[in-house]
């Protein structure tokens, strides 16, 4: 068992007060036989009247609707969380599904949807043929070893950057650029396992780099929000792969946002009314750190 504590500000400046448009959040992890909510506390300036719903994927949101103009917006959310990750020595895959291709099962499929289908164009198919770089060319291709085999190329063959800027890049942009941030990884592996018929979602949540307490580590893309991928195994669920870190499993990991694409898991997002200029900034803090005296073992 692993307790961290995760503290998230996102604070706006306007130049003059403005009014402030309805505020959409999602800072709030889900319980699950992986991950236990301890804490968590949200603040926010000026007051705002705030109501919480699940959206289509079950992820927890929070809408905060504004009554007076205000020159900034100050959100904070911090949380503690317990976090149980499972062992991934090896998955416990359906052995029907221990070789790729596979086809997962008609109760499955209708479920799955879209998390299965391409998203992105791919008319070259440049994206497809990258990923069959993993294949077991003298034989059939293991699904576990392509699914590492995958995390750690793309650590080892892309370029991480940062960017502020919102958006992702387009599957094939990351690969010519050989260049990206952690949700272009992200949404390429998605994009590059379904190439091959298999189930990815978007993953948004917090990194936790053990070098912060004094750890070793050669993490990178902490001190941010973070993106990885989890990938639907018969027999083991969602598993998760970070291909920014080339690493697989949940340690280190803190899962906010479950969706099909990186659009509908973004952290904040809202509105405000006035002209260009009356905008000064917005800054962005994050820390994850390990509660070291009380952290067990399970």
């Amino acid at each position: 068992m692993q307790r961290l504590t995760v503290d998230h500000i996102t604070h706006y400046r306007y130049s003059r007060p403005v009014e402030i448009g309805e505020h959409r959040m999602m800072f709030r992890p889900r319980d699950s036989h992986d991950l236990r909510l301890i804490d968590a506390q949200l603040t926010i300036r000026p007051t705002a009247e705030i109501r919480w719903l699940h959206d289509v994927f079950g992820n927890s949101v929070a809408i905060a609707v504004f009554a007076a103009p205000a020159d900034e917006l100050f959100l904070q959310s911090t949380i503690v969380i317990d976090r149980y990750p499972q062992g991934v020595s090896r998955f416990p895959i359906e052995p029907f599904a221990q070789s790729i291709p596979f086809s997962y099962s008609a109760s499955e499929v209708p479920d799955l949807g879209r998390t299965i289908e391409r998203h992105y164009p791919d008319p070259q198919r440049v994206v497809t043929e990258w990923s069959r770089q993993f294949f077991n060319m003298n034989g059939m291709t293991n699904t576990e070893d392509f699914l590492i085999a995958m995390t750690g190329g793309i650590k080892q063959q892309f370029r991480y950057e940062s960017r502020d800027e919102p958006g992702v890049q387009s599957p094939t942009e990351t690969l010519a650029r050989n260049a990206g941030t952690c949700r272009d990884f992200a949404l390429f592996m998605m994009e590059a396992v379904r190439s091959v018929g298999l189930a990815a979602r978007f993953v948004s949540g917090y990194l936790y780099d053990p070098a912060l307490d004094g750890g070793a580590s050669n993490i990178v893309g902490s001190g941010a929000t973070h993106a990885w991928v989890q990938v639907y195994l018969p027999g083991a669920g969602w598993i998760e792969f970070d291909p920014t870190n080339g690493i697989l499993g949940g340690r280190n990991l803190v899962p906010v946002a479950v969706t099909r694409e990186p659009s509908q898991a973004i952290p904040v997002s809202g509105t405000f009314v006035g002209t260009q200029a009356d905008f000064l900034g917005m800054s962005v803090e994050v820390s994850v750190r390990a509660n070291l005296l009380q952290e067990s073992f399970a």
